[in-house]
């Protein structure tokens, strides 16, 4: 049995697909490794950020526990709009990092930081789905003030809309959708580095009333952007299913205008020749003998 790591490209608005196998290894572990690699070596950053950096716990705005209860107890049924809001947001980070680099002279980098686009790495291993983008990125008051603590006019005004009767579908026009990832994740883990700032911040949080914010003891491994890990809910492991994702990416990325790669990865049968495996088996216990 083998596991391969896919990807796909979902360019421009999905017109046109493209799938090639990029990595094939056997063994879980090498899938997984190549998965970190493709995410800029932070796949764990949470993990590792906990035991080597100090860790800052913060509370929820009341206003930010009060729209998480509404979308996670109206939108149970629809719990695919989480992808949508990511991808939304990803693209508006894009387009302001573009936006800039026509005033600012080398505030795009070069290399792989340089290149405007997203990706979707699907671990089946570590049950988690990623979404990286090259876009502006957040500093740590950033993701302090926009994803926390800080009332926002776009949470009041989403609530007293849904208070009113309103579709609460609705959440990407007042700008929290990003709280949408809470239907199909127990733990979101936001990685980010911002064009503004040397330093590459962790956001974490369980949805518990609280969130913690530290420095990422990696460095800055994404060069500039952001990377949201969902650690998904066992029901919800649908989303880590290679057509199952490619149908929502290409659904909800038909007005995007940067590309989407899509990482996944999928187990082959494979005959062994008897001969060979009994080789294997030898050069093993050879291995262990030394």
């Amino acid at each position: 049995m083998q596991r391969s790591l896919r990807l796909c490209l979902l360019a421009g608005i999905a017109s046109a697909l493209l799938c090639s196998t990029v990595v094939r290894a056997e063994g879980v572990e090498s899938v997984s490794a190549a998965a970190d690699a493709l995410a800029g070596n932070v796949a764990d950053a949470g993990v590792a950020a906990a035991a080597a950096a100090p860790v800052e716990n913060f509370a929820f705005q009341a206003d930010v526990n009060k729209l998480m209860d509404i979308i996670i107890n109206s939108l149970y049924s629809k719990k695919e709009v989480f992808l949508r809001e990511l991808i939304s947001n990803a693209s508006d980070a894009l387009d302001k990092i573009r936006f800039m680099s026509l005033t600012e002279e080398g505030v795009l980098g070069s290399g792989e930081t340089a290149k405007l686009e997203m990706k979707i790495i699907a671990d089946k291993t570590r049950k988690t789905l990623t979404i990286i983008d090259r876009g502006v990125g957040m500093t740590r008051e950033d993701l302090i003030q926009h994803l926390g603590t800080v009332a926002q006019s776009g949470t009041s005004s989403f609530i007293e809309a849904f208070s009113e009767g309103a579709d609460v579908n609705l959440i990407g026009q007042f700008g929290v959708g990003f709280y949408s990832v809470y239907l199909v994740a127990d733990t979101v883990t936001v990685t980010s580095k911002s064009s503004e700032d040397d330093k590459q911040w962790i956001w974490e949080s369980t949805a518990d009333s609280t969130f913690s914010v530290t420095e990422d003891p990696e460095g800055a491994t994404l060069g500039r952007g952001t990377q949201i890990t969902l650690h998904l809910k066992e029901d919800c492991l649908e989303f880590l299913e290679e057509e199952r994702l490619r149908g929502l990416v290409k659904h909800y990325s038909e007005f995007i205008n940067f590309p989407i790669y899509l990482y996944t990865t999928k187990e082959e049968e494979e005959e062994v020749p008897v001969d060979a495996l009994e080789e294997s088996e030898e050069e093993e216990e050879e291995e262990e003998e030394d």
